[in-house]
């Protein structure tokens, strides 16, 4: 069967995925289930662990008023990297929670609770890619190895987190916008407010897509005790998102404010119009929730690469100018 079958699951293909993905439809036999631990054919979150990078750069390029070739290798690896660390982060994610995926309608298609892999080999595989992402990171200057390095504890940590707290999203912020911190210091050798911020505002920025795309699970999460902010916040939810969407907003003007050169007033208006695009598109994202559609959640979901992708393009043009 191909990945246009009416059966989301046949032929080992996930619930969740997009329907006729490459994965489904072109990749080897062999090789799907370990490409589905690694969620390649469902590349949102590749997209959403790769932007932040993307910010730091670029934003670091406007800080020194320096580009050079060196940086477009910063922007490819950040690339690579990050669908390399994504993959190895689900992988590592689907080991921790394959007794619980099991129980979840939406993720017990998942390769190892529908046992098309086993936990060892799923191990196997996180390692390789593990591997492959730091061959690339050792290309960089030694800080931002470091950072490198040091990601891992968050990303290992993130799985557990919906078991004692009910912000497991904060750990996924944290993880997820590593990035800005890595590719700012990748690009400058050293690590700036401007990028702590930048940072900060990721992180408001996946409290707010991710608790929209935790009410898909809400009932059972609540069914076999795992916590997420969807089920802290319930009804509330909209008041913080939109919280999350100031935050996002403040918190990445304020970088911006503070990385732009004294007098380049055209830059810093460039800059600006990024966060302030971004925020209404999550205002747009707001109006259109549905709480208890699954598939209006899921749209809106990943409909969070084109929110990412707005500030990638303002400060790419402050690059230029």
């Amino acid at each position: 069967m191909t990945g246009t079958s009416d059966s989301p699951e046949a032929d080992g293909q996930v619930r969740d995925a997009v329907r006729g993905n490459w994965v489904d439809r072109r990749a080897p036999r062999w090789s799907r289930p370990y490409l589905r631990l690694s969620r390649a054919d469902r590349p949102i979150g590749t997209w959403l662990l790769l932007l932040p990078c993307w910010w730091g750069l670029l934003l670091a390029m406007v800080a020194d008023g320096q580009a050079r070739w060196f940086d477009l290798w910063i922007f490819a690896g950040c690339g690579i990297g990050a669908v390399l660390m994504r993959g190895a982060g689900c992988t590592w994610n689907d080991i921790t929670d394959r007794h619980i995926d099991g129980s979840v309608e939406r993720t017990a298609s998942r390769p190892i609770p529908s046992g098309q892999v086993t936990a060892k080999q799923a191990l196997a595989w996180a390692v390789i890619q593990c591997l492959i992402a730091f061959a690339i990171l050792i290309t960089f200057p030694p800080a931002a190895i470091a950072l490198g390095v040091l990601s891992l504890l968050p990303v290992a940590i993130y799985p557990f987190a919906k078991r004692f707290t009910w912000w497991p999203q904060v750990f996924l912020g944290i993880a997820f916008n590593w990035g800005a911190l890595l590719a700012w210091t990748a690009h400058s050798g050293s690590l700036g407010l401007p990028a702590v911020l930048l940072y900060l505002a990721g992180m408001a920025w996946t409290l707010f897509y991710d608790t929209i795309y935790a009410h898909q699970d809400k009932e059972d999460d609540a069914l076999i005790g795992v916590k997420s902010t969807a089920r802290l916040f319930g009804e509330d939810t909209p008041k913080w998102l939109a919280r999350f969407m100031v935050a996002t907003v403040a918190l990445m003007g304020a970088a911006i404010v503070l990385a732009i050169p004294d007098g380049e007033i055209l830059k810093l208006v460039i800059l600006l119009a990024g966060p302030w695009a971004m925020g209404w598109h999550m205002l747009w994202q707001m109006r259109r929730l549905k709480m208890d559609d699954a598939d209006r959640l899921l749209e809106l979901f990943r409909a969070n690469r084109d929110c990412g992708l707005i500030p990638v393009l303002f400060f790419a043009g402050a690059v230029l100018v």
